[in-house]
């Protein structure tokens, strides 16, 4: 284990924070308000330790997957220990468990809350609280990857540790100018949408901060009816985005590039096409009686499913209201997820997509024993390794929604609430059903199982392995192979 550079990393990632938490400072200074002091305090601790700590760099700067995966399940964990303590301190929130958990749902781009009145808070901390979807979203160690060239050929191991989906590969051959496009696209789509949704006749302030939801498909609002108050124009403008954020960025820079015909010949973009257009018809069908015409239980189809496939968890109305049928699609979109290589969570598209290649293949193999048939994706052949990590990742995902979902059980809550509690934190969507629906929140949970599903949205956000790695003690031992 190379813990020099474990150590210089997560000083450069608390350093980073402390920069970003001087734009909700700039804001509280905009609106006059008093609760920009602790966050000033807050950032210049934490420049001045991560700049301090991390200004000689390590002699030894290679290192290998397990400390790739060490850095991003810590930096994740500094990022949220950090990051709650402006709640806590200017008192808007004033349990620090509850600080924690909704901090990590920030950064983690859950969107779940403890809040009972989101107007509450100041315009500072509604800031924070949406920016650290932003940030979240595409990964703070992609950022740092993207500006600092500081670990040469060892730095795609914290790019596929922290960037969701079954496979990470670089754009271009530096995978400092990979980090560099892809927040290059984010940030473009980021300030189209607050043009749009600006141009369309939201507030400025509101315009930015749902925006950064938007983009981390975090879920975050202002107002404690969501997006429900908005026009009609911004609410579509919303639906929109939360499906491009849904689509890998990779495909993006195809785009960028010219290759279109290879934009479209991608078999995820395929299927998550399919299934929102899917999903979206048949909530449409069932609810249709629930509204005054088709066009109204159409616009409320495609927002929330759209809403929740990308694990934003925006909302426009009650869906808890909604006929059995429309709340089993969404759950069963909580889990699917958005596509590889978004911002959004879930188990991802391409992972739904393998998972049925696999199982149909092992069924072959029990029908012809002696016939050899491999897997395709993309008409590229799919790597054992990978196969093997989908298999992996999909046990290990169920066992851990299992222990989650037995632990949380214990607060006496109702069986929706509790699986969907569980669903929706590890899946990173926001709203769930029953108590935990989208007009609720998780207030009324122990403090025990408020740290169990801080952990499930820290565990779904970085696909379970970066957090596993912080407890496994053979992780931390010196390095045997070069590898």
């Amino acid at each position: 284990m190379n813990h020099s550079i474990v150590r210089f990393i997560l000083l450069k990632v608390l350093a980073i924070e402390g920069a970003c938490m001087m734009l909700p400072v700039l804001v509280s200074l905009i609106y006059k308000e008093p609760q920009g002091i602790p966050y000033l305090i807050v950032a210049v601790c934490a420049v001045a330790v991560g700049l301090i700590g991390s200004r000689k760099m390590p002699e030894k700067t290679s290192f290998y997957s397990k400390e790739g995966l060490i850095i991003v399940g810590l930096s994740w964990v500094l990022l949220t220990i950090v990051g709650a303590l402006p709640f806590c301190i200017t008192r808007e929130i004033p349990s620090y468990i509850d600080c924690i958990f909704e901090t990590a749902s920030g950064f983690t781009t859950t969107g779940s809350t403890i809040l009972t009145d989101v107007e509450a808070l100041s315009h500072t901390s509604l800031f924070w609280r949406s920016f650290t979807h932003w940030i979240g979203g595409m990964g703070v160690l992609v950022f740092l990857l993207a500006i600092l060239p500081m670990v040469g050929g060892s730095s795609i191991n914290i790019m596929k540790a922290e960037s969701p989906g079954p496979s990470v590969g670089k754009l271009v051959p530096k995978i400092r100018q990979t980090a560099g496009i892809l927040y290059k696209i984010y940030l473009g789509m980021t300030i189209i949408e607050i043009i749009l949704l600006k141009i369309f006749g939201m507030p400025t302030f509101d315009a930015i901060t749902l925006t950064f939801g938007t983009a981390g498909t975090g879920g975050f609002g202002v107002l404690n009816a969501g997006i429900a108050p908005y026009p009609l124009a911004c609410q579509i403008t919303i639906t929109i985005f939360m499906f491009l954020f849904g689509v890998n960025f990779s495909l993006y820079y195809l785009l960028l590039i010219g290759k279109v015909r290879d934009f479209f010949k991608s078999e995820e973009l395929r299927w998550y096409f399919l299934i929102v257009v899917g999903a979206t018809a048949l909530i449409t069908w069932n609810i249709a009686p629930m509204f005054e015409n088709i066009g109204t239980a159409l616009h409320q189809a495609s927002f929330h499913v759209s809403s929740i496939i990308t694990t934003t968890g925006y909302s426009i109305g009650n869906f808890e209201l909604w006929p059995g049928l429309s709340k089993t699609i969404l759950v069963v979109l909580m889990f699917i997820g958005a596509c590889a290589g978004s911002t959004g969570g879930g188990l991802k598209v391409s992972r739904i997509v393998l998972s049925f290649k696999i199982l149909k293949n092992e069924v072959r193999k029990m029908l012809y024993p002696n016939r050899v048939k491999i897997i395709k994706m993309d008409g590229h052949v799919v790597p054992n390794d990978t196969i093997n990590g989908i298999k992996a990742y999909v046990v290990i995902f169920f066992i851990l929604y299992a222990i989650s979902f037995i632990i949380v059980s214990f607060d006496n809550n109702d069986f929706t609430t509790n699986f969907t509690a569980v669903a929706t934190t590890i899946n990173n969507i926001g709203p769930g059903l029953s108590k935990v629906g989208p007009v609720e929140n998780f207030s009324q949970f122990s403090i025990v199982s408020k740290l169990v599903l801080t952990m499930d949205m820290l565990i779904g956000r970085l696909e379970i392995f970066p957090m596993l790695a912080i407890f496994a003690p053979m992780a931390w031992r010196k390095n045997k192979f070069a590898n």
